[in-house]
């Protein structure tokens, strides 16, 4: 068995960019969150913090327990995805990339001399110098294995900044300290099917047979689990999206009804235009609303498929209409689900000239927005939440940042130009009051 993987993971990336742009936050514990509120978790943390602690999904009140020095900052997705691809490029300048799993998260096939271990290790350290050319504080362990399971495996192993190799006479044994749940694949669920089997750690999981895994997830995938356990190359399942959505932590401003619903259409407007991007039909909304300290409320609908951006603004009137609650929102989601491909769809057999007029009205509407901005057009409702919900940065998709960035600054002058109408009025007032004030007799 031989070295063919090579898998780059960059270490606490969010944080690290905010260290690597901001000198002050170098070797401080870092906590990056959506939105700058008490009640809201960190969705990263930086290497200083996670000593203490602190990790991603811990809630800003226990971070600032676990470590009362933490600085909290608000995440720059954008520029994310700015760094993102500049260390692409770096790792390019070593190696060409076969996959990149996530934003910070890299895969690249080893090839000839590669795949010797002495090179393998020569080319990690090459990479690592790369990357630092980026920026000094940007750090990535390294995990070259048979195959990219184990390649990113032993890219955890070993953090931060590790490089960790893994070849045949290592294995099985390399393995055996690490938890069942540190394997890729192995969540909540399927490690309990796997400790009701038996299987408590991953020695016994690498001694399962081949069936025994088959029986345990219920079909191939755990004769595929096996194979790449055991360092064979196995090729990826093709995979089919099954949903398409958007959530936002609120900030305290929006946390009200009329709030919650804005941002609700906003990001629906948002899943639309993607809906589209990809050429599927969706025919389902479901939307989920979370309360601070309660149980959250939840609703769908079913509905002939469409990508039709008024079309779905209806389906969610109808459904937003029905929550009674009216406590705090603390966030808000939309998934559009049951999707197909356009060409799976025949259309109304009654409404095909709705329908042309539709697709007419938003093809427009997209391609004024990837132009020059998201939401520099958009449908009524969504007006008081145009400077929230900004981009996000999904695990397995690279947003673009040009759309996005563009349309932050537009919503930054909208913000201004409120906040100036706000200042306005107020003079205005104060100068009328001052006029109609009586003036005292001499």
């Amino acid at each position: 068995m031989t070295l063919r993987s090579l898998f780059v993971d960059f270490n606490s990336y969010f944080a690290s960019v905010e260290q690597q742009d901001d000198p002050a936050l170098r070797g401080r514990p870092v906590g990056v969150v959506p939105v700058m509120a008490e009640s809201t978790c960190c969705i990263a943390a930086s290497i200083e913090a996670k000593r203490h602690g602190v990790k991603t999904g811990t809630l800003v009140r226990e971070a600032r327990r676990l470590c009362p020095d933490i600085a909290i900052v608000p995440a720059r997705p954008a520029r994310y995805v700015h760094y993102h691809h500049a260390l692409l490029a770096a790792i390019e300048r070593c190696i060409p990339i076969h996959k990149v799993g996530s934003i910070d998260e890299v895969a690249c096939t080893l090839l000839g001399s590669q795949r010797r271990r002495e090179r393998a290790v020569a080319l990690a350290r090459e990479i690592k110098a790369s990357v630092a050319e980026v920026g000094e504080w940007l750090r990535c362990s390294i995990g070259i294995a048979p195959n990219a399971f184990l390649a990113k495996t032993a890219s955890d192993m070993q953090k931060p900044d590790g490089l960790v190799v893994l070849e045949a006479v290592d294995l099985p044994q390399a393995l055996y300290r690490l938890a069942l749940n540190d394997l890729c694949g192995i969540g909540p669920a399927m490690e309990a099917r796997l400790r009701a089997a038996g299987i408590t750690t991953v020695e016994r999981l690498c001694a399962a047979p081949r069936h025994e895994l088959r029986r345990i997830w219920g079909g191939i995938e755990g004769e595929r689990f096996h194979a790449r356990l055991h360092g064979e190359e196995v090729e990826d399942a093709p995979t089919r999206r099954g949903s398409i959505g958007h959530s936002h932590v609120l900030p305290p401003e929006l946390r009200g009804t009329a709030g919650a619903n804005a941002v609700l259409k906003k990001l629906l407007q948002k899943a639309a235009m993607r809906l589209r991007g990809e050429n599927l039909l969706a025919g389902a909304l479901q939307v989920k609303v979370k309360y601070v300290g309660a149980d959250p409320w939840e609703a769908a609908v079913e509905f002939d498929h469409c990508d039709d951006t008024r079309a779905l603004l209806h389906r969610l009137g109808e459904l937003i209409a029905r929550r009674r609650d009216r406590r705090p929102v603390l966030a808000v989601g939309v998934t559009l689900l049951r999707l197909i491909e356009r060409s799976q769809s025949s259309g109304s057999l009654f409404g095909q000239q709705d329908e042309a007029e539709a697709r007419a009205l938003n093809a427009v509407i997209d391609r004024i927005n990837e132009k020059y901005g998201l939401n520099k057009i958009y449908f009524g409702g969504a007006q008081d939440a145009l400077t929230a919900a900004p981009m996000r940065i999904p695990f397995n998709r690279i947003p673009d940042a040009t759309h996005e960035q563009e349309a932050e600054k537009n919503e930054l002058w909208l913000e201004r130009i409120r906040q100036a109408r706000v200042l306005a009025e107020a003079e205005h007032r104060r100068v009328e009051g001052l006029r109609r004030k009586p003036t005292r007799a001499p």
